[in-house]
């Protein structure tokens, strides 16, 4: 345990003599991610944002316990069960659905909200999307169900296209059923899809290794903490090795990519922060709604396809939010 989250528990507990634990004056959030805290620093501030709109601050009105899995996927229990073992108040559980499943594993009273996660019905998080029932609420995703359409986008820029390759990270949860939906998309196009793995750094520079795997004419990266954590190095391979690749958030094409597609990573963040603060008014995870999202990017880079030699069509450039010259 570390010394503050020891602390905390510590005052907690002389805060009423005679009882097991009793609930400290200040709030306490419990943040679990499934990533690395550099990385994630513009998601963790529209958290705050949320919360500050809902009047919790940090170091104010509300103490906050960091937990960061570092992209290893196999030590959320563990953290999970340490915020668990501290009486946090609730639990953000962000970086996808492993970290939420994690969360929810751990516990079935302490309230959980999850960030930007694809069918937590289907992954049995929730009983519903309009009606939760339990301890866990949070916002929608919409990542995997977008997978057919960013490959209608990449084919229209790369219309040659016919070997596509899609990157997944064989760590996260319902990955085949993934897997299987774009290849299914792909076949109907009349293209072949090629699947890379990667759930490490090492598995990610494997992949790209010179006369590893087959080659493709564009690659489509799928949503993972993992890939977003990593994007420098992803967009750098991808354009050293000269491969047109759609990925699912805006940040991508931001470092360099040439073409992003999904809902704003953003905007699900901060609405996870205003649910946690009024979860922390008196609010039931139970009876907050699943919020989908209603924010869609589409991320162009003028500058990566120039340097593909790729024309992007009229019709993709008029139907993009962003483009990046």
């Amino acid at each position: 345990m570390r010394r503050r989250d020891f602390l905390y528990a510590l005052g907690a507990a002389m805060s009423s003599p005679g009882a097991a634990w009793s609930q400290p004056s200040m709030p306490v959030l419990g943040f679990l991610s499934s990533g690395a805290a550099g990385a994630r620093q513009g998601q963790v501030a529209m958290l705050f944002r949320g919360l500050a709109d809902g009047g919790y601050v940090e170091g104010k009105n509300l103490a906050v316990t960091y937990r960061w899995a570092d992209d290893r996927y196999d030590r959320l229990p563990a953290l999970a069960e340490e915020l668990v073992r501290l009486r946090v108040s609730v639990i953000a559980a962000t970086g996808g659905p492993v970290t939420a499943l994690a969360a929810r594993k751990a516990t079935a009273t302490i309230p959980i909200v999850f960030t930007a996660v694809s069918d937590p019905q289907g992954y049995k998080l929730v009983a519903s999307l309009n009606r939760p029932g339990g301890n866990v609420t949070g916002t929608g995703g919409l990542v995997a169900e977008l997978d057919a359409k960013r490959l209608e986008l990449l084919r229209e820029v790369v219309p040659g296209a016919r070997r596509i390759g899609a990157l997944f990270n064989p760590n996260r949860p319902g990955v085949d059923g993934q897997i299987n939906d774009l290849a299914a998309a792909a076949a109907t196009a009349g293209q072949r899809l090629v699947v890379f793995k990667a759930g490490t750094k090492a598995e990610l520079d494997a992949v790209f290794a010179a006369g590893a795997g087959e080659p493709v004419d564009a690659l489509v990266v799928s949503a993972d903490p993992f890939f977003n954590s990593q994007r420098g190095l992803l967009v750098e391979l991808l354009v050293r090795h000269r491969i047109p690749a759609i990925y699912q958030w805006s940040e991508f094409a931001s470092a360099g990519g040439l073409i992003s597609y999904g809902p704003s990573v953003a905007d699900a963040y901060e609405k996870a922060g205003s649910y946690v603060a009024r979860i922390l008014k008196g609010e039931k995870p139970a009876d907050l709604p699943v919020l989908r999202p209603t924010k869609f990017d589409l991320v162009i880079n003028l500058k990566a396809a120039g340097a593909l030699g790729l024309v992007v069509p009229p019709a993709v450039l008029a139907r993009a939010d962003e483009v990046i010259e």
